[in-house]
């Protein structure tokens, strides 16, 4: 069926979403950031038409009668020969200048060669110059998980849960898919009877991680699938590695255990592991280990520059993951350091990292733009849980627009140079980029 795609002159540069499920039969457009649209099908059969929430109008046919002027019915060539004549057809008149308001002075024109408020003028002209496109396939979802059937709700994290692996994740991942969100990212809550000083859980095979990765993959096999590689939810000390008795985080014995980690979750089925941890050389470990084992298809995300930063709160209560003593300064990144994370960058990309991730996002957008000038990589930001928060209660608090702020939030991490965004907001920004009513 042929069909004319109308908007009502407002500009749309509409992409296919994948993943909408049958019943909702819709074509899978979705708007730009700063769009809101409605979509209507007229059906294969006839001429009913269904509605869709959004504004982008899909119809087989335009009537124009009241569009254009009615024909006369003259040759090209008589209607040449009239222009030339000077007999041209009337045209509506040039348009009157609008008036300044009353007080306005009367001033000549600034002698500008160049204004660049011509290229803002309109939203026609605001989207054809758009530099920067933000989507769902841009966004990687963040789930916590437990071994529990109840979703559980997360007290600094408004919105989220620990979800139960078996029921409310695969419905959770559901709803991410509906709108085009197809990669999320596994952080498990572990009880403390399975924690231990060397973290050993964190390679058990039948461990949460692995078997909720068997599970969705069986589900979704197109899902991509992206795990944490650090010890700190596994560790009864709190922290990402092996701590000796002078409380010094032991470095190759702990990334010994990433290795293990890593392969585990590589032959539950991970598309990507992602060593979190900071420790020196982890990288090139992981992936000498994952090619030994087959796994050489298994990609690496590295967080290349964690910083020590106080944004983490919430996530640590969502895990239960605090340090039981100290903290993490050792070997997380200091915040007052930006030359520092080019020797990262650079030694991961010599061990083999394939995407480079920068913690935490909006605070860091000039480390994540001193990555994208330095490497040819893929670079990833990780929208973290206190700036989700802190969004989230100022929406409550009715001091900002939660949805305005979200939005704009994530598009200036895209701005800085983020190919991907690890983000709370996945499911409710996709969902607004879709024009979807919330």
């Amino acid at each position: 069926m042929a069909s004319t795609f109308v908007n009502n002159n407002i500009p749309c540069n509409a992409g296919s979403i994948k993943g909408f499920n049958n019943s909702q039969r819709n074509l899978g457009f979705c708007s730009n950031f700063g769009f809101n649209f409605t979509k209507t099908r007229v059906s294969d059969f006839g001429n009913s038409v269904r509605k869709f929430p959004s504004s982008l109008v899909v119809k087989a046919s335009e009537k124009r009668e009241n569009l254009t002027e009615q024909k006369t019915g003259l040759s090209i060539e008589e209607c040449e020969a009239a222009v030339v004549a000077g007999n041209a057809p009337s045209a509506p008149p040039v348009p009157s200048t609008p008036k300044a308001p009353s007080g306005t002075p009367s001033i000549s024109p600034l002698s500008l060669g160049r204004r660049p408020r011509r290229n803002r003028r309109s939203a026609a002209f605001r989207s054809a110059f758009q530099e920067t496109q933000l989507s769902p396939a841009n966004l990687v979802y963040p789930l916590f998980i437990h071994e529990g059937e109840e979703d559980t709700p997360i007290g600094a994290m408004p919105g989220c849960y620990r979800l139960g692996w078996r029921h409310g994740l695969i419905e959770e991942v559901a709803k991410a898919r509906d709108v085009g969100v197809n990669s999320i990212v596994l952080f498990p809550k572990v009880p403390d009877a399975l924690k231990s000083p060397t973290g050993n859980e964190a390679y058990n095979e039948n461990g949460l991680v692995p078997r909720t990765i068997r599970m969705l993959k069986d589900k979704f096999p197109d899902l991509v699938i992206y795990t944490d590689v650090a010890l700190d939810p596994y560790s009864s000390d709190g922290h990402d590695g092996i701590v000796r008795e002078d409380g010094v985080i032991m470095n190759d014995e702990t990334v010994h255990q990433l290795c293990k980690q890593a392969v585990a979750q590589a032959r539950a089925g991970a598309d990507v592991v992602s060593p979190s941890d900071m420790m020196d050389g982890r990288v090139g470990a992981i992936r000498a280990a994952l090619d030994a084992e087959g796994f050489s298809h298994v990609s690496i995300m590295s967080y290349t520059a964690k910083y020590a930063s106080s944004f983490y709160g919430p996530f640590r209560e969502a895990l239960d993951s605090n340090p039981r003593f100290g903290d993490k300064k050792t070997y997380q990144m200091n915040p007052a350091n930006y030359r520092e994370a080019l020797i990262e960058t650079q030694e991961d990309e010599s061990e083999g990292a394939d995407i480079l991730l920068v913690k935490p996002g909006l605070p860091y957008l000039d480390i994540i733009r001193l990555l994208r000038d330095n490497s040819a990589l893929p670079i990833a930001a990780y929208q973290v849980s206190g700036e989700y928060s802190m969004i989230k209660a100022g929406g409550v608090l009715k001091m900002i627009d939660e949805e305005k702020v979200m939005l704009e939030s994530l598009l200036c991490l895209r701005r800085a140079g983020a190919d991907i965004i690890l983000t709370y907001f996945a499911l409710q920004a996709a969902r607004c980029l879709c024009g979807e009513k919330r």
